[in-house]
């Protein structure tokens, strides 16, 4: 592969992976404006960002276009994760689009205890929504109910009724929520979605509202698995609102502070903002939501579209983000 002095690092785009997704929808193709490629099932997932042994990203631009996340990390190591990524083997992250045309099954994701006790190969995974457009009455699913009880749920988990134990949200831009491992949850029709999440493909559907898949079969369903990962004590809401001001001031919003999995801001930018990733704890991942930016420093610099996410290097050092279009730029930071 080619290899570049890690002085020589550059702000790394990515291409997207897109996953076909009986549940898919086209607000990646309107709300983007990206030309998506031919699909026989809707488009549900853009991966922006990943490394998994079925699926890697690769660089998009510059000098390291062609090379996959995985190699740059087998090369660069700390130098681009950071010392809190400590010796990973794969990207400790993954970031995604999520285009969901009709709701997403009802589902959770296991801890780590749980991931014990079921095995398998099962995974734990934290993570993050940001809300980006909502079409009128879109809705989350997060979470249950305070008053919802585990035989309640367990005596209705196969009706359309299992809703009604749930904590339920309108959809609203710019909101966030953070789904804890143990979080029951869907999202719902109408919802496009930027989420970061722990580097884990393990999901337990638990309900799929009578879907039936592209091969007109109901689709597999992990109850036992499911009833194992949910956290019946953790009853807190997880939306975080986002706020619905424009200044013409640069803010910095705190949205996931006290994960120990990642760390989540979102800027809003009216000029140049200036950050460091020095002293090289951690990498930078900005996702551009609403405007242009541009990231980087003297001629190591790229330009993020809104959908895209860059990955700035933790030996990369001082950098600016300067909005490109008119109005309030909104980017979303990822850190460990």
């Amino acid at each position: 592969m080619n290899v570049l002095e890690y002085e020589k690092l550059y702000p790394l785009k990515f291409r997207p992976i897109y996953m076909e997704r009986v549940w898919g929808g086209n607000m990646i193709s309107e709300v983007f404006n990206r030309e998506l490629p031919p699909h026989d099932a809707p488009i549900g997932e853009s991966w922006e960002l990943v490394d998994r042994p079925e699926v890697k990203s690769v660089v998009s631009e510059g000098e390291l276009a062609g090379e996959t996340l995985h190699d740059l990390l087998a090369v660069y190591g700390r130098k681009l994760v950071g010392g809190k990524g400590g010796n990973c083997k794969e990207f400790p992250l993954m970031v995604k689009l999520i285009d969901a045309g009709e709701r997403l099954s009802l589902q959770v994701h296991p801890d780590e205890n749980a991931c014990r006790l079921i095995g398998d190969g099962a995974e734990p995974k934290t993570e993050m929504w940001y809300v980006i457009a909502a079409r009128s009455g879109a809705k989350i699913f997060a979470g249950l109910d305070r008053s919802a009880t585990k035989v309640q749920l367990m005596d209705m988990l196969d009706s359309p009724d299992v809703e009604s134990l749930m904590q339920v949200y309108r959809s609203q831009p710019g909101d966030a929520y953070y789904i804890t491992s143990g979080t029951l949850h869907a999202i719902g029709a109408g919802n496009l979605i930027l989420e970061i999440q722990q580097n884990s493909d393990t999901t337990y559907r638990v309900n799929d509202w009578g879907r039936v898949g592209t091969d007109g079969k109901p689709r597999t369903l992990h109850k036992e698995q499911g009833l194992k990962s949910i956290n019946f004590t953790n009853r807190t809401s997880p939306r975080v609102p986002g706020s619905v001001e424009v200044r013409n001031y640069n803010r910095k919003l705190d949205v996931v502070k006290l994960c120990p999995y990642f760390k989540v801001s979102d800027l809003r930018l009216c000029s140049s903002w200036m950050d460091d990733t020095l002293p090289g704890d951690s990498f930078h991942l900005l996702s551009a939501v609403k405007n242009r930016v541009k990231v980087g420093r003297d001629d190591l610099t790229a330009v993020v579209s809104p959908g895209e996410t860059v990955l700035i290097p933790a030996c990369f050092g001082l950098y600016t983000v300067t909005p490109l279009d008119e109005g309030e730029a909104v980017v979303v930071k990822t850190t460990l």
